[in-house]
């Protein structure tokens, strides 16, 4: 079991990725330029050893936190304890504290019936679109720990995202040679990295704090700071404080006794974290901000951030908490996943939200139909000033305009206010049922950005309304042919229509759409071979990354698949992700019958690229 510390750093990490990086991951040898360990959320000196202190008394061990601890307690339920007891020990007074067995004392507190086996962790069963308990078959669980916990997330792109979020997310069983609490620990750890916190404190949540160790209650601690939620290790902060090894949890300790409603037991613990040299600085103020905040807090905190450079977890969390506003240029610097959180974060206004939400939209954290809430929420706020605002407006006119002429015009300017690939991707996503709402009469001049509109928000169906409207080697024809899973076969004639179109882009698209079909198995099978060559795209790499793919699909193990495909997409751009590599990934989603997310990420690469 991996006793790497668990720990989260907001910064850019220097990202390295290729074959024979993602080779060596998948032989177990060193990360794929990527730090054996998180750093600390702390600066420097925040988890330094404490000074010496006065000896007191040890705690009493958390039943069951251990990491090989077992997931049942002692006595077999309330009968087994009553049945422990003589006649004597019944009594009108309250024992002593000290001499209760605390695995009896953990029976009453949570009796045997009611709690949740460590054999299956997770939020989401099958019947809710969650994948199936097995879904990571019989792969071995430190090998699952290496892949999850090096992996550099955020992946470049929405559609494995948002399928490797529902693996993780799923009930699973835990995979041999893994502690059950450890092994959603990794998950959240990585959904947290993904952008996605509120997903990853429901998968800590999925497990009886008695059965916390200390890797969970490090995912604890990430997940609530991401979430913008510190109130939320108020219920674990004491028995943390004990077991795991970061100091964080002292400061935690102490507000939560504010927020609980008792300031006097806050003041002095905070007093005692202070002369503990636990924090120091603008993480001392932050936490004392918080504390006052808390029932009957008297105290007030100016947050100063001159001479701050870096935007920990523990600042994100505790300034987003108590409105403390971040100045952007430590916004900047920080990792792309902080905007996502952000986009989250409901102590934020909506206009504040927004932006980072379409990047959250670009990059599976958000769906379409919440983009389009949060900016129904813009349009209804009190500043009517904000450029925001008038995207509003113009999103409503996409939406419901009487005259289709003006809708399309509307949801073309709004596809091309912004200036980056990613921005413009998360305008597809936002007008994507606008889109819908245009017939083929409507639409026909734009129908390669009407069609990828749709498909970002994967409304397959309406976009197939489109199939014979489309010209044969446009974008919209490509994506419409990706996804017809009914359609005839293609032939390198279709490819050559491709690549010869109008659009110069597609020279450059045509490799990855060679390489999409081949994976799906929609190309003719005597122009398979031959397109390979012309288009010089490698079908039989063969290297350690695709031979553990090979050996999961052959297992039947589409949640290893899935962070397998994850693995070879550790890229910022989907110029990063060659044909080759696409070819593997669509051609293993497919054979394990995940064709629906082989088809959207298909797509998405034809729109990024």
């Amino acid at each position: 079991m991996s006793k790497r510390p668990f720990r989260l750093a907001i910064s850019k990490n220097k990202v390295a990725w290729g074959a024979l990086a993602v080779g060596l991951l998948v032989a177990g040898l060193p990360a794929l330029g990527q730090q054996q360990s998180p750093e600390s959320i702390l600066p420097p000196g925040f988890s330094e050893p404490a000074p010496a202190q006065t000896p007191t008394p040890s705690a009493t061990p958390i039943p069951g936190s251990g990491p090989s601890a077992p997931v049942g307690g002692a006595g077999g339920g309330l009968d087994g304890i009553l049945g422990n007891l003589s006649d004597g020990d019944l009594s009108d007074e309250a024992p002593d504290a000290a001499t209760i067995d605390p695995a009896q004392l953990a029976q009453y507190e949570m009796p045997g019936f009611a709690r949740r086996s460590l054999a299956v962790t997770g939020i989401v069963g099958p019947d809710q679109g969650g994948m199936q308990p097995d879904a990571f078959g019989r792969t071995d669980g430190r090998f699952l720990e290496r892949l999850m916990g090096r992996l550099d997330a955020p992946i470049v792109s929405r559609w494995l995202s948002i399928s490797l979020r529902r693996a993780l997310a799923s009930r699973l069983s835990t995979p041999a040679g893994l502690n059950g609490a450890d092994f959603a620990a990794e998950r959240a750890w990585l959904l947290v990295r993904m952008g996605e916190p509120v997903v990853a404190r429901a998968v800590v949540q999925s497990v009886d704090t008695a059965n916390f160790t200390p890797k969970l209650y490090e995912a604890a601690l990430q997940t609530s700071l991401a979430s913008a939620d510190p109130g939320g290790l108020c219920p674990i902060a004491e028995q943390a404080k004990s077991v795991a090894r970061d100091r964080a949890w002292v400061l935690s300790a102490a507000f939560c006794k504010g927020l609980s409603g008792d300031p006097q037991a806050a003041t002095e613990a905070m007093k005692a974290a202070r002369r503990s040299g636990a924090a120091r600085g603008i993480d001392q103020l932050l936490a004392d901000k918080l504390l006052g905040a808390g029932a009957s807090g008297r105290q007030a905190v100016t947050i100063e951030w001159q001479g701050v450079d870096q935007l920990t977890a523990w600042r994100y969390g505790l300034a987003t908490s108590t409105g403390v506003t971040i100045p952007e240029t430590l916004l900047a610097s920080a990792n792309d996943r902080v905007q996502f959180w952000r986009a989250q974060a409901a102590w934020l206004d909506a206009t504040t939200r927004v932006r980072p939400a379409e990047l959250a939209a670009a990059q599976g954290v958000f769906s379409n139909s919440a983009l389009v809430d949060l900016y129904s929420d813009v349009e209804a706020a009190a500043d009517q000033t904000s450029p925001e605002v008038g995207t509003a407006h113009d999103l409503r006119t996409a939406y419901v305009d009487a005259d289709p002429a003006i809708r399309l015009s509307t949801m073309q300017q709004l596809w091309n206010e912004p200036q980056t690939k990613s921005g413009r991707y998360a305008r597809l996503i936002l007008t994507a049922r606008a889109a819908t709402r245009l017939s083929v009469e409507d639409g026909v001049s734009a129908s390669d950005d009407l069609i990828a509109s749709m498909l970002s928000a994967g409304l397959e169906n309406a976009a197939l309304r489109w199939r014979r409207s489309a010209s044969r080697g446009s974008a919209g024809w490509a994506m419409v042919a990706i996804i017809d899973a009914g359609g005839k076969q293609l032939t390198k004639g279709d490819i050559a229509a491709f690549q010869n179109n109008d659009n110069k882009a597609n020279a450059s698209k045509a490799p990855m759409f060679f390489a999409a079909l081949a994976g799906l198995n929609r190309l003719n099978a005597g122009d398979e071979a031959g397109l390979a060559k012309t288009l010089d795209v490698n079908l039989a790499i063969n290297n350690p990354w695709s031979r553990a793919l090979d050996n999961a699909v052959a297992a039947n193990a589409p949640g290893t698949v899935l962070l397998l495909c994850a693995t070879g997409m550790q890229t910022r751009d989907w110029h990063g992700v060659s044909p080759a590599a696409m070819y593997r990934i669509i051609d293993a989603l497919h054979r394990v019958g995940l064709d629906s997310e082989a088809r959207m990420i298909a797509v998405e690469a034809l729109t990024r690229l």
